[in-house]
């Protein structure tokens, strides 16, 4: 039994399209909107740009019933009132969610900490810088082409610098150019990186991964990564200090990511820099981590 647990918080916008209801509010103001989604609260929502991974995610908990693996809440800027239209939705969805945090157009950020998440993904820019400014790992979810790579797996894909670890080594590149970066990381290639936003989040999946039998884990996990030779060593030596498994690690040394990503059927990618965002969300499901020396 896998004991390990894991929190995801989501806004409804994110879990759920919400686009023609949001038109009205936008055209028409908050009473209309509630007016709207009340007439409409048996009609269930279609699903939103973090559905699938939603889908995959609870789907953990199949044989682990009495101790789930993952556990859905909710953060959404709806009151109750309003928000009955997306509880009835993810009843009719079958997500199994139990807790859920309406706050009447306040941001719900303040809510992540009370609620224990380990992630927590948006369409809401602000709510998720709030979010990664407390020390949570949060990333904007951006309009994005779902991946064609059926599979049962869960394959969640990562960037590594102001993701996986922190921005001390793109740091130097920034200020100071490839070269200097390159050597910085050879000099350095045998200090562990820092950890960054998406550390504990990477270390809870790889402790859910240890629990099945070598080859049979429902969660699989990629490096997909600007670095090439000779930035790998320090990357792979910060992963073995840590004693973290990343099944594939993708070293690209600059090329464009998002084919690679569709390639390995990436569920969700995350990544610090727009440029590899827009890359990423021609191909798969990808969230944007406002963090680090790029999103000054």
């Amino acid at each position: 039994m896998v004991k390990t647990r894991l929190v995801i918080a989501i806004s409804s916008r994110a879990l759920f399209d919400l686009s023609e209801s949001h038109g009205v509010f936008e055209e028409k103001g908050l009473e209309e909107y509630r007016k709207y989604q009340v007439e409409n609260e048996n009609n269930p929502l279609k699903p939103g740009p973090a559905f699938n991974l939603i889908q995959k995610l609870i789907s953990l908990n199949k044989n682990n019933q009495e101790a789930p693996i993952v556990e859905l809440v909710l953060l959404s800027r709806n009151s109750a009132d309003t928000g009955l239209r997306i509880f009835n939705s993810i009843k009719t969805h079958n997500l199994g969610l139990v807790r859920a945090v309406f706050t009447s157009g306040q941001s719900p950020y303040k809510y992540i900490s009370p609620l224990e998440a380990d992630l927590f993904l948006s369409t809401d820019s602000e709510d998720v810088q709030k979010a990664l400014n407390s020390g949570f790992a949060a990333a904007t979810l951006l309009p994005s082409k779902l991946s064609k790579e059926s599979s049962d797996q869960l394959k969640i894909a990562f960037d590594g610098d102001a993701v996986i670890f922190s921005d001390e080594a793109e740091k130097v590149f920034q200020n100071n150019g490839l070269k200097a970066f390159e050597e910085n990381e050879m000099g350095s290639a045998d200090k562990p990186l820092p950890g960054g936003p998406f550390a504990r989040f990477l270390q809870i999946l790889h402790e859910i991964q240890k629990a099945y039998p070598e080859g049979e884990s429902p969660i699989q996990t990629a490096l997909v990564t600007a670095r090439g030779a000779p930035a790998h060593e320090r990357v792979i030596k910060t992963l073995r200090a840590w004693d973290i498994r990343i099944d594939e690690a993708l070293f690209l040394g600059g090329k464009e990511k998002g084919p690679f990503l569709e390639a390995f059927g990436a569920d969700i990618f995350f990544d610090d820099q727009k440029k590899h965002c827009d890359s990423a969300r021609n191909h798969v499901a990808t969230g944007h981590v406002p963090y680090g020396i790029k999103n000054k």
